[in-house]
């Protein structure tokens, strides 16, 4: 990990500019926790609109050091969470030894850094992957809302390698609402809960917040899931009591007929169509 005192902070960037302050509010939360110390590093240095920073791969050595080390329960959680939003935005799947994106950063600090700064990423990564199975037993004790308990699922994807899933979760973070594609007409279909049904997708050609009285096209529910990674995060849902999940996902393995061409689709791989890694 970098020194608090290197002179790398100042060559590594955020999303507005300079890491110099990165280092300050790290040592401020190995000292002693702070959640208004964090949401300052995270917002302000580490993540923005889906992007994550050469400051960001620098920290998270640290912050995965504080996750597992960290008697917190609570804090341990959110370090789970946040680091996995990271990962989940983590950009093209690069690989070593370094971001090719680090081009000039490699110039200015040599490549040696730049690759060992990557490999302890992946390797702050692995450390909070093995975390899962503890955060997960926190969450089931715990009265925890079902949007957090969704970016728990995203984190534990994103972990997991399984990125499209995990961003097509953080999208669709509320649960009550899909956008898949129509792989033959290219339109887009509206997937929302039916308000007297429970648990029941409906497609329909507009949005229905902006075009009400829509007539909804039923979704044939799978009756068991063929897709591996609906699978798993049907049994991870479940794991942790996100049953709107659970129940949805029944419906996102499912098929519909696009209400704009009427071509029979199949739900997931046309959902995840609007994401890309």
């Amino acid at each position: 990990m970098l020194k608090w005192n290197s002179d790398i902070w100042g060559q590594l960037t955020g999303p507005y500019g300079s890491a110099d302050n990165v280092p300050v509010l790290l040592q401020q939360l190995v000292q002693e926790y702070s959640q208004e110390v964090f949401d300052e590093l995270f917002q302000e240095y580490l993540f923005h609109q889906n992007t994550i920073y050469t400051a960001t791969y620098a920290a998270m050595p640290f912050l995965a050091q504080l996750a597992c080390t960290t008697s917190d329960a609570e804090v341990r959680k959110e370090l789970f969470i946040n680091c996995g939003i990271i990962e989940a935005s983590r950009d093209g799947r690069d690989e070593a030894p370094f971001p090719a994106s680090w081009a000039e950063l490699a110039e200015d600090v040599g490549s040696s850094v730049c690759t060992e700064m990557y490999r302890e990423y992946i390797e702050a990564i692995g450390k909070l992957r093995v975390l899962t199975k503890e955060v997960f037993a926190y969450t089931v004790q715990l009265s925890i809302d079902e949007i957090e308990k969704r970016y728990i699922l995203v984190a534990d994807a994103a972990y997991r390698g399984s990125y499209i899933p995990a961003n097509m979760l953080m999208t669709f973070s509320n649960g009550d609402e899909y956008v898949v594609v129509c792989p033959v007409c290219e339109e887009d279909v509206f997937l929302w809960p039916n308000e007297d049904l429970a648990g029941i997708l409906q497609a329909y050609e507009h949005d229905p917040v902006f075009h009400t009285g829509q007539e909804p096209h039923p979704i044939v529910p799978a009756a068991s899931f063929a897709d591996e990674e609906v699978r798993v995060l049907a049994e991870r849902a479940a794991a942790i009591g996100e049953h709107t999940l659970v129940g949805h996902l029944h419906y996102l393995a499912g098929e519909t007929l696009c209400p704009s061409c009427r071509e029979k689709i199949s739900v997931w791989p046309s959902l995840l169509r609007n994401f890309k890694m």
